[in-house]
């Protein structure tokens, strides 16, 4: 594209930027899937879950917004160019779901607290990355794939909530994705808490900008650059794997927007910390926890790549688009890790 940048390069840096928001978001907002999940079981407190639908909300305000204004084409938008697959979205959601309670982290979180010094979460981003790839194309690759066939989206039926409303209703579909942004960030806020948490409501509307951002970079980088770059937004499941590969083969591989956007939470966590006085090393002192950790880390790599996408993949990216498996596979999420965090609190006792 430019003498100074290649188009991969150019996409990774997108990804660092958008990357480095979200990163910051996890350590100085608290925004975190699982904490979130925890506060609204057991800790009485659903603050954090509304932060996830005021980020979702603001992504598809930003997201339909680009589309509205001519910057954005939701055909070429990753999560529409396949079909939907219900069974995946369940599976794969519940999987990932009981994998995120079982290691005490998703993707995401495991590379924020990485980022704050925590080594155990080290070894949940390498297991998570390694599992994405085993599912990928990797021995488990022919099973997935017969278990869950991707068919080619119809391009004049593409798979998301907002152009299924329009073709019945004949509004355009960026009118419709904008107007159910505002309406979610508006039912997020009619909680008294929420309005008063000021902190928060800013690192969740940063959140779902890191989204906007990372669609409507790629999908300039795509439009205007010389090599055809994934018009995407941020997940991480294969990012974690394609991040391992490169740091061992860079000399052979480029760099992608998957990459950039786990080494921009990374940094963003790392300053965070920084900036909270959280920074400090920290190990797993329990083998039994590790070896939870790691069995977790395992499933959720499968469950992430089955569903298409992680709790930020599907739960912020897919959604912003109003995709028909991201509700789907956000419930999912949310049933798989009250039902593991439920199993380590509780054993499933009948009594009381």
């Amino acid at each position: 594209m430019y003498d100074w940048i290649s188009d991969a390069n150019l996409a990774a840096l997108i990804g660092a930027i958008g990357g480095m928001m979200l990163g910051l978001a996890a350590r100085l907002g608290r925004f975190c899937t699982l904490g979130a999940i925890e506060d609204a079981i057991y800790g009485s407190s659903t603050v954090r879950m509304r932060m996830w639908g005021i980020a979702i909300g603001t992504a598809m305000i930003g997201t339909f917004g680009l589309l509205w204004l001519g910057l954005f084409a939701a055909e070429d938008a990753v999560y529409l160019r396949l079909a939907w697959n219900p069974a995946a979205s369940i599976i794969g959601g519940l999987l990932f779901g009981y994998g995120m309670a079982l290691s005490g982290n998703c993707g995401f979180g495991a590379l924020a607290r990485l980022g704050g010094g925590d080594l155990r979460a080290f070894v949940i981003v390498i297991v998570m990355g390694l599992s994405a790839y085993v599912a990928i194309s990797g021995p488990l690759a022919y099973a997935r794939i017969t278990l869950f066939p991707q068919i080619p989206a119809d391009l004049d039926a593409l798979p998301s909530l907002a152009i299924l409303g329009a073709r019945l209703s004949g509004i355009s579909a960026p009118v419709l994705g904008m107007v159910t942004g505002v309406i979610l960030v508006a039912a997020m806020l009619t909680n008294t808490k929420m309005r008063r948490a000021y902190k928060e409501l800013f690192w969740a509307v940063i959140a779902g900008l890191a989204v906007v951002i990372g669609w409507g970079g790629t999908y300039w980088v795509y439009t205007n650059g010389f090599t055809p770059i994934p018009v995407e937004s941020h997940t991480f499941s294969a990012p974690l794997g394609d991040s391992i590969f490169y740091l061992m083969t860079s000399s052979g591989s480029s760099l992608n927007f998957g990459v950039g956007s786990v080494a921009g939470v990374l940094a963003g966590a790392f300053i965070g910390s920084l900036f909270k006085g959280h920074f400090r090393w920290e190990a797993c002192e329990d083998p039994r926890e590790l070896k939870r950790q790691m069995l977790g880390a395992m499933i959720m790599g499968f469950g992430a790549v089955i569903a298409f996408g992680c709790s930020i993949g599907q739960g912020l990216s897919a959604f912003s688009l109003l995709y028909y498996g991201a509700p789907v596979t956000f419930l999912g999420i949310l049933a798989g890790a009250a039902f593991g965090l439920k199993q380590l609190i509780t054993g499933f006792s009948l009594k009381g």
